[in-house]
Formats: C-alpha cells, sequence, structure tokens
C-alpha cells in the first residue's frame, strides 16, 4: 500500500468511528440504542479502526468485526443505527473488491452470518414481520459486496484491455522490426553483392604480376559471398512461413511519384510537392522515407473519414529530410494510425529522427517525420 491508500483508508476508519461515537453519545443516526453506552462505544470504535486494515487483510477484517459485534449482541443484545451497519457495509464491500488468498464466498458467508445475529439479538425484533423488516435493512450489505464484485470487475476488465493492447504493440512492433530486418537484408545485401563483382571484375583486369592484388581482391569475393550467405541464414529465420523472398529492388523516394499515382487511381486525390534540392541517399534511409510516405496515405484511406484530398510534402535540406502527409477527413477519435504508426515509429528512430502524428485542429490528420540526411 502506498500512502495515497493508507490516506483514504484512514479516512473511511476515522469517518465510520467519528458516526458510531456520535450515534453512542449525541444519539445521532440512532433509531434503538442496547447495552451500556461505554460498550457500545467500544464496539462501535473497534469497528471502525478494523477499516484501516481492510486492503491488506479485508476478509480477516471483516471477521474480526463480526466476532467483535457478534459478542457485543451476545452480551447486551443488538441495537439499531448507523454504528451497527457501516462497518460491516465498508468491510464486506473490501471483500469483493480486494481480497485474492480467499473465495469471495467467504465474505458473503460472513455477512449472512452477521445478519441473522444482529436480527435474533435485536430485542425488538419479536414477530415474523419486524425480522422480515429487519431483513430488508440487513440485505444491504450485500449491496456492499456487490457493489465491490462490479468494481472489482471492471477495474480487471479494464486491466485485461490494456493488457492486450499492450500486447498487440508488442506484436506489432516485433512485426516490423523484422519486416525492417528483411527490407535492410535487401538493402544491404545489395550492396555487398555489387562490391562482390566489382571486386571479381578488377582481379581480372589484374596483371600476372599483381598477385599479392589479387589475393586481396580473391579475400574480399570470399568474405562478400560468405557474409551473403550469413545473411540470407539470418533473415530466413525472420522471414514468415510460405513468405517469398522479393527479387525486386527495394523501393526508394524516387519512385514516390509511381506510389502517388497508385493512390490517385484508387479514387483518393493527392497532391505531391517536393522542395530543396533532391539527393541521393543512404539505400536503408531511402527506404524509410518512401514507407513513411506509403503508410501515410494508405492510413487515410483506411482511416479518413470521407477525405476530399491528400497532400504529400516531401522536403530537403541540408542536414534534413522533412516528410509531410496530411488529408482532411472527419476528425476521429484516438490516433488513427494503429500499429502502423508504431510501425514507422520504429523506422524513424533506426535513423534518429523524429515522428508526430494526431489530428489537426479544425479537421483532418497529419503525420510529419523528420530524418537526418546521410549521404549514400
Amino acid at each position: 500500500m502506498n500512502r495515497r491508500d493508507w490516506a483514504i483508508d484512514g479516512a473511511v476508519a476515522g469517518g465510520v468511528l467519528v458516526v458510531g461515537q456520535l450515534e453512542v453519545w449525541a444519539g445521532m443516526g440512532a433509531t434503538h440504542r442496547q447495552g451500556p453506552p461505554w460498550a457500545q462505544a467500544l464496539t462501535y470504535a473497534a469497528g471502525g479502526i478494523l477499516l484501516l486494515w481492510r486492503r491488506r487483510s479485508p476478509l480477516a477484517v471483516l471477521a474480526a468485526i463480526v466476532v467483535a459485534y457478534a459478542v457485543d449482541f451476545l452480551t447486551v443484545g443488538a441495537p439499531e443505527g448507523l454504528g451497527v451497519e457501516l462497518p460491516t457495509l465498508v468491510a464486506a464491500y473490501s471483500v469483493a473488491r480486494w481480497e485474492r488468498r480467499y473465495p469471495p464466498w467467504w465474505g458473503l458467508a460472513l455477512v449472512l452470518f452477521y445478519s441473522v445475529a444482529w436480527i435474533l439479538f435485536d430485542p425488538l425484533d419479536v414477530t415474523d414481520r419486524q425480522r422480515l423488516t429487519a431483513l430488508f435493512w440487513a440485505s444491504q450489505l450485500l449491496v456492499g459486496s456487490l457493489v465491490g464484485a462490479l468494481v472489482r470487475s471492471r477495474l480487471q476488465t479494464s486491466e485485461q484491455r490494456r493488457l492486450r493492447r499492450s500486447e498487440q504493440e508488442q506484436r506489432a512492433v516485433a512485426e516490423e522490426r523484422n519486416r525492417i530486418a528483411r527490407e535492410l537484408h535487401d538493402v544491404i545485401g545489395h550492396s555487398v553483392s555489387v562490391m562482390t563483382v566489382q571486386a571479381a571484375a578488377v582481379r581480372r583486369r589484374l596483371t600476372p604480376e599483381q598477385q599479392a592484388e589479387r589475393e586481396a581482391l580473391l579475400s574480399v569475393e570470399a568474405v562478400g559471398r560468405e557474409a551473403l550467405r550469413e545473411m540470407r541464414r539470418m533473415v530466413g529465420v525472420l522471414r514468415e512461413r510460405g513468405e517469398t523472398v522479393g527479387r525486386q529492388p527495394p523501393p526508394t523516394l524516387s519512385e514516390v511519384d509511381a506510389l502517388v499515382g497508385k493512390f490517385r487511381a484508387a479514387g483518393l486525390p493527392v497532391e505531391m510537392t517536393v522542395s530543396g534540392e533532391p539527393r541521393q541517399l543512404a539505400p536503408g534511409l531511402d527506404l524509410t522515407a518512401y514507407r513513411l510516405v506509403q503508410e501515410g496515405l494508405t492510413n487515410v484511406l483506411r482511416h479518413a473519414s470521407a477525405p476530399g484530398h491528400a497532400q504529400v510534402r516531401i522536403t530537403y535540406t541540408d542536414e534534413e529530410l522533412h516528410l509531410v502527409v496530411r488529408d482532411d477527413g472527419a476528425p476521429v477519435q484516438g490516433v488513427r494510425a494503429g500499429d502502423g504508426l508504431l510501425g514507422l515509429r520504429e523506422r524513424v528512430g533506426v535513423y534518429g529522427g523524429r515522428l508526430d502524428a494526431g489530428p489537426l485542429p479544425d479537421r483532418g490528420f497529419e503525420l510529419r517525420a523528420v530524418l537526418p540526411v546521410v549521404a549514400a
């Protein structure tokens, strides 16, 4: 328990204690007092103080209250009023809300025993009709248990939803990391293949006297081929069953016009602008930029409500690449991009970039990314 829990329980226990003492000594809330005031006051004080531990040992607290009051009922008779009902009501709620070591029906059994003892030892309940009336007041203790069970159930459901969402996010991140690894394999594998082929081409042009250079280039070729084999083995573990290896080179920003054309053909008017001096980027960064535009436009089609058009802005600066995908669809609750946005953050994080996404003030949604420029 933290300080906040202790403070709440202290306030609850103090409130119940004060109500009980006011009932004994001032008659507030009492309909019938039984026995000497000091005995009644002592019992009510015990009921209030025991509530300090209602979170740590809910069932034990309820059992102690029931025993204390049952002894009082058996000794001097059962009084009527808030001091009799309130401590047990709070304790019954606490058992249903927090008890985890024992079955909750133990709390209901204790409440039932308490109710029967209260009715049987109340000297004012002598007829069946009077006992039925008293049973109505005693049944409110069951309401406390039901409320506690309802609160516990709602909180458990909320926690389960949070855990499921967290699991989905972790799975989405893991899947995106696998995709990034596979795509980087294609990018790096292409570069290593080119290096190996070029080394072989240079080696064939050497003269017989250049034996040392030939051996060095042979070593470069061997290392390159071995690196490619190892990369294929490692990435093969990441590929899903039945997934085929792509033969096409990874897409780049130079192909973004064709990408935008596909979305226009799908019925989404897209306006694209490019500012600054386009440059050749590192292959992995180029692929990441392409995926950002692709995912941003895909989210417009999937999640935007009645978008009129979308905008794609690509801005080159000396040190950064700025990408903006914006639409004018109707605002919706939450983050529209969902798990796809998690994947984009993983991609942007690989290159130390920034990604912001969210609804616009008036209407629409915007995805904005900034990537440090790494020359190819």
